[in-house]
């Protein structure tokens, strides 16, 4: 077990809230996971500088959790340190007629909020996906031909070593569900989003609309972690998934959704051993089948 003492201290003495052998499950959209050996909710940046700091020294491992959207957990837990944006993070302002600023601790359901509030359009792709500006711009996530790639001026944050810095334009890398950040290990603790006026009527009729579809079409009633796989060139994975007989199929608490097949869904009491057998199944399978190969979209975290 990794000494974490000298970090729980510091936390504490910043005005962190910190929590020993908090079970993950509680914040995975999954509901799954085992215990983090520390979690950290960090209210600001000097706060976040220094815990960073003394981690790169102390040399303990650091993970950022977001909304626990497309994670998932191992059972055994995470070793370290599980910092999450609390506080000044969340924070949303208007920087000009056309640009808002979030921090990367806002819910996209938030920021969302707020660009309709100040009829701004632009984001309502993202409406009803259920992670952090943060994350979103991490993955670029997108839905409904939008994605964080079109509206994303830049992103502030911190380096491992307690450094802050900035990234915009092509120096972002955003490209489909990947950015420079999901390579040099960055801590996102900010973002620009340059949106156009539109009137609110029709932004929210278009909200509206995209959430109808989600709820059509998508899982809704049970935990999961989004779509499982990223889309192989010219497929659909859910298609070629429910094209190999597998819809329904499941491994303990985890199925392959009768609604839509690209989700795995937590139907009670699934571990993450159970996801995971259930993803190989599919994949063996699939590539069996179609000769595809599918890549996961979901993001495996801790102690395998």
């Amino acid at each position: 077990m990794i000494d974490i003492d000298n970090i729980k201290q510091l936390a504490i003495e910043k005005g962190c809230t910190v929590k020993e052998n908090e079970p993950m499950s509680r914040y995975t959209t999954f509901k799954i996971g085992g215990n983090a050996q520390l979690l950290v909710i960090v209210p600001d940046v000097s706060a976040l500088k220094a815990i960073l700091r003394q981690c790169d020294k102390d040399k303990i491992p650091v993970f950022l959790l977001g909304k626990g959207s497309n994670l998932l957990v191992s059972d055994k837990g995470i070793d370290g340190v599980v910092i999450k944006l609390d506080g000044g993070f969340k924070k949303i302002t208007l920087v000009d007629d056309d640009t808002v600023y979030c921090g990367a601790g806002a819910s996209l359901a938030s920021v969302c909020r707020f660009a309709l509030d100040n009829g701004l359009s632009g984001l309502e792709f993202a409406w009803g996906i259920p992670g952090s500006a943060g994350g979103a711009a991490y993955m670029n996530a997108g839905a409904y031909g939008g994605e964080m790639k079109d509206i994303l001026i830049n992103c502030n944050h911190i380096t491992k070593s307690g450094e802050t810095g900035t990234l915009s334009g092509e120096e972002l890398a955003l490209s489909y569900r990947h950015s420079a950040y999901a390579d040099n290990g960055n801590i996102i603790t900010g973002l620009s989003l340059r949106l156009h006026k539109d009137s609110k009527a029709e932004i929210n009729r278009r909200m509206d609309d995209y959430m109808q579809r989600r709820k059509d079409k998508q899982p809704l009633d049970y935990p999961s972690a989004g779509s499982v796989f990223k889309r192989p060139e010219g497929y659909f994975a859910g298609a070629l998934i429910q094209d190999s007989g597998l819809k329904g199929e499941s491994v303990g608490g985890a199925m392959v959704s009768p609604k839509h097949s690209g989700f795995i869904i937590n139907t009670g009491g699934a571990t993450c051993s159970d996801v995971m057998s259930l993803i190989e199944h599919i994949k063996s399978t699939v590539n069996e089948k179609f000769g595809v190969e599918l890549e996961c979209e979901i993001k495996p975290v801790g102690k395998f």
